[in-house]
């Protein structure tokens, strides 16, 4: 129990340090290792079935972030940051992240698979395509919903639609990747500020994303100023947000 009380105490401390900063130090720079294990852990966070539909922009170079400034509207944060990191939505990889699913437990079977990977098989190459799959006529939207409301007619029942619930469905699990990120960054002792203000179609050229790919958000990293915080995190009561059922 005394293992736990001090892990939960080191993660308030973790989630209490965390706070947009939006003016970084200019004479302290983050180092290269911070940024690469936030990124390794980044790629640990939870995510819908494992698809792992997301892309992570580490941007280092100082050229590009000169560039990326005013793309950004020329925020403060932006205009400090030692580093950024774009984190983009891939639901454009869909059919790659199946198959790569299915390769990892296609490897694990020896002999004859037992239910679990049956299971899996299925899931990856049956449930996934069916999910992800579009037309330009929105059939398959169309299609999905239907079953959607019908069986759920009866019992409980997974809803599913168009393009615009894989779209929400793809960032959620992006926005978790970027919140394990943030975190990381505190736990090393530096500071982070997300971005929403940006022109993501003059972004995505200057990274060079495909078409397919969505900016969740850009992440800002330095070491933050007094400044940079712009006063008390308030909060709405409790009893406005949070219910016991």
């Amino acid at each position: 129990m005394g293992n736990m009380t001090s892990h939960s105490s080191a993660f308030q401390e973790i989630v209490s340090f965390r706070r947009s900063n939006r003016s970084f130090d200019p004479g302290v720079s983050v180092p290269e290792e911070v940024i690469k294990r936030a990124l390794d852990q980044a790629v640990l966070s939870p995510n819908s079935s494992n698809m792992q539909l997301w892309s992570f922009h580490w941007i280092q170079s100082e050229a590009v972030l000169e560039k990326i400034v005013p793309l950004c509207l020329n925020q403060q944060a932006a205009k400090t940051a030692k580093q950024m990191v774009v984190f983009a939505a891939r639901r454009d990889l869909w059919k790659s992240r199946a198959a790569w699913n299915l390769d990892q437990i296609k490897k694990g079977i020896q002999g004859e698979p037992n239910g679990l990977q049956k299971a899996g098989l299925r899931y990856y190459g049956k449930l996934m395509p069916f999910l992800y799959a579009n037309d330009p006529f929105g059939f398959m939207g169309l299609l999905r919903m239907s079953i959607s409301f019908f069986a759920g007619m009866f019992r409980p029942f997974y809803r599913t639609g168009g393009v615009s619930s894989q779209r929400i469905m793809v960032h959620k699990s992006c926005a978790l990747a970027a919140q394990t990120f943030m975190l990381s960054i505190a736990a090393e002792g530096f500071h982070t500020c997300p971005m929403e203000g940006f022109d993501e179609v003059r972004v995505k050229r200057l990274l060079q994303l495909p078409r397919g790919a969505e900016i969740t958000m850009i992440v800002s990293v330095g070491l933050g100023t007094e400044k940079g915080v712009w006063g008390p995190r308030f909060r709405v009561p409790h009893s406005e947000v949070v219910f016991v059922h």
